[in-house]
């Protein structure tokens, strides 16, 4: 699918780096992208975001370069996102309906698909008018898969209902997952999970400290599905590892609230291990976005290490760095390379003792 992306800086110090991880996104949904239009304003047009002038450039570049789906890298309102494309004539895109499309199209359990179409349909209420017009006979691709063409016919009402069954379902898979956790807790089972910044290389680290086979890859959301295994950590005991979705920048307050469930066994974790990608530029805003997501779902109170990954690439040395009260505050590891996890094995335990499970023994397990 050929796609024009329109990258606006709106002088944040980020810009860039939020401009290369949005051509990430689009690569991982599957689009070829033919041409870019960077636009700076000092804030968004009411009317078009971009504004009129730009809007004649971006439509000349779009014609030129033949392309399908015009891609903006900011969330558009549903009235700015009518009038692009009636000035395109083509169908756009913004950032969110992106992120839910790759959702769409990595989940793979039921839980996962289930999430992703109570998402989905919770965006598409707000822009029920623009799909009455042109859209009856959807297609899918970039920022349509999804609902399909029946759902899209709904009215309010009807997604209402739909939205309501698919929350009743998702409670049950919470109730579900409740239920482990507190068998999990009879038993003493620490339990941690590996959070942090999508491509930080966490399903990499927990297939080495699981020896799972999660799936793993050097893409934005390569996995979307909560992972969880059991493992045998000497001084520990048994321990429930749980890989989770990865987080981003600005993620879509739809998606935070539909991966309640999926997020839970975040909240309900004895430990975090925030997952680092070292070699970074961007490492210390990624941090930042983790925490604030942490903040949203309940779970800025929870013990947490930071897991600096990928460590062969920042020519760093594995080590474990404790901070001013002697508590162990960092881990230089390396996933792929299997450096570094003995500490970080033993920082997980020493961790788990902190958090009260020093009561593990062979008994309880």
């Amino acid at each position: 699918m050929k796609v024009l992306i329109i990258s606006v800086d709106l002088g944040e110090p980020d810009y860039q780096a939020h401009a290369e991880e949005f051509a990430m996104l689009a690569k991982g949904a599957g689009a070829d992208v033919v041409a870019t239009i960077v636009a700076r304003r000092a804030r968004p047009d009411a009317a078009h975001f971009i504004g009129s002038g730009k809007l004649e450039e971006a439509i000349l570049a779009a014609d030129a370069a033949g392309a399908e789906i015009v891609l903006f890298d900011q969330p558009l309102t549903p009235a700015q996102q009518r009038n692009l494309e009636r000035g395109f004539n083509r169908r756009v895109v913004d950032r969110v309906a992106l992120i839910l499309d790759i959702f769409a199209l990595r989940a793979k359990s039921h839980e996962g698909k289930l999430q992703v179409e109570l998402a989905q349909l919770q965006h598409l209420s707000t822009r029920l008018t623009r799909m009455w017009s042109h859209l009856e006979r959807q297609r899918g691709g970039i920022g349509m898969r999804g609902p399909g063409e029946a759902q899209l016919e709904m009215d309010r009402r009807m997604i209402g209902d739909k939205v309501r069954l698919l929350r009743e379902r998702l409670a049950r898979v919470q109730r579900q997952r409740a239920t482990q956790r507190r068998s999990r807790s009879r038993g003493s089972t620490l339990s941690v999970s590996l959070v942090g910044y999508t491509n930080a290389g966490k399903s990499t680290l927990f297939n080495a400290l699981t020896r799972a086979g999660a799936y793993a890859a050097d893409q934005l959301f390569a996995t979307l599905d909560t992972t969880t295994r059991r493992v045998w950590i000497e001084g520990a005991g048994q321990v429930v590892v749980s890989d989770t979705v990865g987080f981003i920048r600005d993620l879509p307050p739809t998606l935070i609230a539909a991966f309640r469930a999926t997020l839970e066994e975040t909240v309900q974790a004895d430990l975090l291990l925030h997952v680092v990608d070292a070699s970074s530029p961007q490492r210390d805003e990624q941090i930042a976005e983790v925490n604030k997501v942490l903040t949203d779902i309940g779970a800025d109170e929870i013990p947490r290490i930071l897991v600096y990954n990928k460590i062969d690439a920042a020519g760093y040395e594995p080590r474990v760095e404790r901070n001013e009260h002697g508590t162990i505050a960092r881990v230089f590891v390396s996933a792929l390379g299997r450096l570094g996890l003995d500490g970080l094995r033993g920082a997980i335990v020493e961790s788990g003792q902190i958090a009260g499970h020093n009561a593990f023994n062979i008994e309880n397990v």
